[in-house]
C-alpha cells in the first residue's frame, strides 16, 4: 500500500496484475492519492466480478513519516472499503511474503523480481512483483 501500489487478481486461474500510480498531479490535494486509489479499487472489483477477499502487506517499519503516513491512509482506506463492500481482508508480514516466494525473509526487491519473472511473469516493478508473490502466498493458504 502505497502511493505506487502493486496488485494481482486471479480469476478462474488466470492472473492479472500490474502497478498502479495514485500520485496527485500538481493542481491536486494529499488526500486525491486515496480517492484515486478508493476509485481503483471499485473499478478492479467491477472488472473482476468481485473479491472474495483482500490481502495487503503488513509494513511494520517505514523508512520515513511521510511512507508511514501515506500507508497508514491507504490501509484505512482500504479496510473501511472492504468493510463496506463486505470483503473479508487480510495483512499479511513482509517477511512471510518474502520468506515464502524465495525462501529468505531480507529478500531484496530484486529477488522477488527475479523470482516472478522465473515463475513466467514479466512484472512492470518490484510493486508487481511483490503483490504476484502475495497472491500466490494468499492462494496457497486457502487451497
Amino acid at each position: 500500500l502505497g502511493t505506487t501500489t502493486g496488485w494481482a487478481v486471479s480469476v478462474d486461474g488466470l492472473v492479472s496484475s500490474g502497478s498502479q500510480s495514485f500520485k496527485p498531479t500538481r493542481f491536486e490535494g494529499a488526500g486525491m492519492r486515496f480517492l484515486k486509489f478508493k476509485r481503483f479499487l471499485s473499478d478492479l472489483k467491477g472488472n473482476t466480478d468481485g473479491f472474495d477477499m483482500v490481502i495487503f502487506e503488513e509494513v511494520r517499519r517505514h523508512r520515513g513519516v511521510d511512507a508511514a503516513h501515506a500507508y497508514g491512509g491507504f490501509m484505512a482506506h482500504l479496510t473501511a472499503w472492504c468493510e463496506h463492500h463486505q470483503i473479508p481482508y487480510k495483512a499479511e508480514p513482509v517477511q512471510s511474503i518474502k520468506i515464502y516466494w524465495t525462501g529468505k525473509g531480507n529478500a531484496n526487491k530484486q529477488a522477488m523480481f527475479d523470482r516472478a519473472l522465473a515463475k513466467g511473469y514479466t512484472p512492470a516493478d518490484d510493486n508487481e512483483a511483490d503483490a504476484i508473490a502475495l497472491l500466490h502466498l494468499a492462494m496457497e493458504d486457502h487451497r
